[in-house]
């Protein structure tokens, strides 16, 4: 199937905005469609009677301590139906939620907690090899305040145990009382920015913009009242809220989620629960391309993938759709900015993969130069907008709020792109994503999109290697489909061979299992960028 046969205007989306909050939503749903699946985790369910029943219990349970409308309330839970219970229990006691990504490490989980000023931390009892109530302890210590640790196991079904300040604790109440609930313009959550260098930022987040950026969605993918969802991306971050948390909530569908992602788990899900619309950033669909499981599973349910996070690979976008049939879709944006364009099914490929797509009429999309003029006409610039789907900016965070807002209250993303007549952005490359060879800029994501196509690579991340003549070169880290090789030399062969300028040849190449990633799934530079580095202090200590 062609997958931009489907035009938008031939398929109605089947909601109507009427701007009701998920604790709302989930209660209708739980009348009209009880036992609907609203979500498949790795060896269970939840329906949408469970869902609103699980987060009634947690919910009443944190009425009942003294936290007070609008404290902060951390949650670190893996990537199961009980981590969004947990997020609406919090949104009925009308506390905000610091949602903390399931790989952050002990310093990151002190620091976000003590950066929202939490006043209770939702958990299961050891985390990533910590024992959490030990760490509570540890964290109170340092003057963190933390009144309240609520321990979880499993998914806060009916009969689970939950422990506060290590006793076993019940609810008086059946559920929280209405004048808790939130509204869809109250401060619901706070997630953190991917942390790849330093450690992260608090992003504000409210209800309103993910609904906005829903009906967005629903537009350019044209959902249907019989789609189901598989998202990949943990659970906090803007890409999961609106893949995971509040689409499939709004259009009242199942959606598929893990704790234990594989590329292996991901096509045996499509095919088991028959999948319409996957999301996963790029690096996830490369590697299901790169899994020796594809061919021996059936995919041809999949009619949409939403990815992003990174540049979409050209080649490998291409062969997602030839072999499943379904169209590869992106948003432009940011956890901060939310979306300020996309690609639709009306797009060509060309347009689909070649550019970020089209801008978002009610973003409001600017380019900005480096001194804060407006640039927009010149056609290339650092893209701001303005819009309903915007976050709040940064919690408790005025230095870094400066920063993030030009002087007329627009949003900056931190990119550099170009925009053409037909007002279709091209990501040229982050601010901050340049390795600089003896003065020349190199884009990093445009040699990942050079290495990537060579068939033997399933995912390649380029940083710059310190280089004492030219200041910086270009490193190319690379993951490998099994059975194969590759060396420096062929790269460059087959990047020559496709007339790859020379300034962005590699000029070192590390082949590795995995390439390491940050808590929302991206390439973790600031990792890579510190490997290479100890990787030449070695090489100079033993020369």
């Amino acid at each position: 199937m062609d997958p931009t046969a489907l035009r938008i205007e031939d398929s109605a989306p089947p909601w109507e905005p009427d701007m009701k909050t998920l604790a709302e939503t989930i209660e209708r749903h739980a009348s009209e469609q009880p036992e609907g699946v609203a979500f498949y985790g790795d060896d269970t369910s939840m329906t949408w009677s469970e869902y609103a029943a699980r987060s009634d219990r947690l919910g009443a349970l944190l009425c009942e301590l003294d936290l007070s409308p609008g404290d902060r309330i951390a949650v670190v839970l893996p990537d199961g139906p009980g981590v969004h219970a947990a997020f609406v229990a919090a949104e009925k006691a009308g506390l905000i939620t610091m949602g903390i990504g399931p790989r952050a490490g002990r310093a990151e989980l002190l620091h976000l907690i003590g950066k929202s000023g939490a006043g209770a931390l939702i958990s299961l009892a050891e985390y990533r090899g910590l024992d959490m109530a030990a760490f509570v302890k540890d964290a109170r210590s340092q003057g963190l305040p933390l009144a309240h640790h609520i321990v979880v196991s499993g998914e806060l079904a009916a009969g689970e145990a939950i422990e506060v300040d290590g006793a076993p604790r019940e609810p008086d109440a059946p559920a929280p009382p209405r004048d808790r609930w939130m509204g869809c313009e109250d401060v619901f959550l706070l997630n953190s920015t991917s942390g790849t260098t330093g450690m992260p930022k608090c992003v504000v987040h409210h209800q309103a913009r993910w609904i906005h950026f829903h009906e967005i969605a629903a537009k350019a993918a044209a959902f249907r009242d019989d789609d189901v969802f598989l998202s990949v991306i943990p659970a906090p971050f803007g890409f999961g809220l609106w893949t995971a948390h509040f689409t499939p909530t709004l259009l009242g569908v199942p959606c598929a989620v893990t704790a234990r992602f594989t590329p292996e788990w991901m096509i045996e899900t499509i095919e088991r629960h028959r999948v319409t619309v996957l999301a996963a950033v790029s690096t996830q669909f490369v590697m299901l391309l790169g899994s020796d499981a594809l061919p021996k599973h059936d995919l041809c349910s999949l009619r949409a993938l939403f990815t992003g996070g990174e540049a979409v690979p050209y080649e490998r976008a291409a062969e997602f759709e030839e072999k499943t049939g379904a169209a590869v879709l992106q948003f432009y944006g940011s956890n901060e900015t939310g979306a300020l364009s996309r690609t639709t099914l009306e797009d060509s490929r060309e347009r689909r993969f070649g550019t970020a797509g089209r801008t978002i009429d009610s973003m409001q999309v600017r380019l900005y130069d480096e001194a804060g003029n407006d640039v927009t006409a010149s056609g290339r610039g650092m893209p701001a907008c303005k819009g309903p789907v915007l976050s709040r900016g940064y919690w408790n965070d005025d230095e870094a709020n400066s920063e993030l807002w030009t002087e007329d209250g627009w949003m900056l993303t931190g990119d550099i792109a170009t925009l053409d007549d037909d007002s279709y952005l091209t990501i040229v490359g982050r601010a901050g994503d340049f390795i600089i060879r003896g003065g020349k800029n190199i884009s990093a994501p445009a040699v990942e999109r050079y290495v990537g196509t060579h068939p033997n690579v399933i995912v390649a991340a380029a940083v710059a290697m310190p280089d004492p003549v030219f200041g910086e070169k270009v490193c190319v880290y690379a993951e490998v489909r099994p059975g194969t090789d590759l060396t420096l030399d062929s790269l460059i062969d087959h990047l020559r061979a496709q007339d790859v300028s020379t300034e962005s040849l590699p000029e070192r190449l590390i082949v590795i299992d995995e390439i390491p990633r940050s808590s929302g799934g991206k390439v973790a530079k600031a990792t890579l960028r510190a490997d290479i580095r100890r990787r030449l202090e070695s090489e100079t200590t033993q020369a």
